[in-house]
């Protein structure tokens, strides 16, 4: 497959990317370099050789759905760092700028 600059000019186009010269001829070097590694490995015989589905031979490997309590709110407020004893609380993030003149 042939790099060129109408190719460059698509891919930019099409990323909603604008390049300089200099960083269009780093691009094309680039994947120039990426097909060539791709076009390598169709020089490997693969005539038998099953297709990989899976990284292991496990299948569907999912814990066990089991039905269990889940912590009381004294529990879950017991290590928070503050609290009003109904709800954790946090330091304010989102400024409201009505309220906050």
């Amino acid at each position: 497959m042939e790099v060129n600059d109408a190719l460059i000019n698509n891919l930019s186009n099409l990323a909603c990317l604008e390049f300089n010269a200099v960083e269009k001829e780093e691009i094309k070097k680039d994947l120039e370099r990426m097909i060539s590694f791709v076009e390598k490995l169709n020089e490997l015989e693969t005539t038998g050789v099953e297709p990989l589905l899976h990284m292991g031979d496990e299948i569907n490997a999912l814990r066990a759905d089991l039905v269990q309590g889940s912590s009381s709110r004294p529990e879950a407020l017991r290590n928070a760092p503050s609290t009003d004893g109904i709800y954790f609380k946090v330091p304010k993030v989102i400024k409201n700028p009505s309220v906050d003149q």
